[in-house]
């Protein structure tokens, strides 16, 4: 099973802070606690080979990995996957405003999957992102910075954000 939403993007010229972004203490009683190491790490990893070695096969240059950007991108899969919020863009507007308290932006873009049962759900996010238009659109974008967040939870799905910024 493989569930994509449409990928998601904006432009901005003024950001404001908003303080109820969500929390790195997020409950996380149903999600696997491998996110900061091992298996989310590597799939993490081969998300960002994948989309950057698609890249460059259509002659864009591949994106730099952002550890702030990646942080916002964890805390979504991590909210979607425990149940606080839907599988969706939900919070978007936040989790930008939060990377642009650090990283001056012109626009951004998310993709969001979730999958269970794949021997390699990396590379099947991946694979659906790259047959729906919205999706490739936002990973042949004119971004080059990118922050990737994987979660699981108790029954096995494998929750994915990426996020894509184009710096000023």
């Amino acid at each position: 099973m493989l569930v994509l939403v449409g990928g998601l993007s904006s432009c901005s010229s003024a950001v404001s802070i908003n303080p109820s972004l969500p929390s790195d203490s997020a409950s996380t009683s149903d999600v696997s606690q491998e996110s900061s190491s091992g298996e989310f790490t590597n799939l993490e990893d081969a998300v960002y080979q994948q989309i950057n070695q698609y890249r460059l096969s259509r002659n864009l240059p591949p994106l730099t990995l952002n550890d702030r950007i990646s942080k916002q991108a964890r805390l979504h899969s991590s909210a979607m996957a425990t149940g606080q919020v839907p599988f969706s863009h939900q919070g978007f507007d936040q989790r930008i405003r939060a990377i642009a308290a650090s990283i001056p932006y012109s626009s951004a873009a998310e993709n969001v999957a979730y999958n269970q049962g794949h021997r390699d759900p990396a590379q099947q996010a991946v694979q659906g992102w790259l047959k729906s238009p919205g999706h490739r659109q936002n990973i042949e974008g004119e971004f080059d910075l990118t922050g990737i967040g994987i979660s699981k939870n108790a029954q096995g799905e494998y929750y994915f954000t990426q996020i894509f910024i184009k710096r000023r």
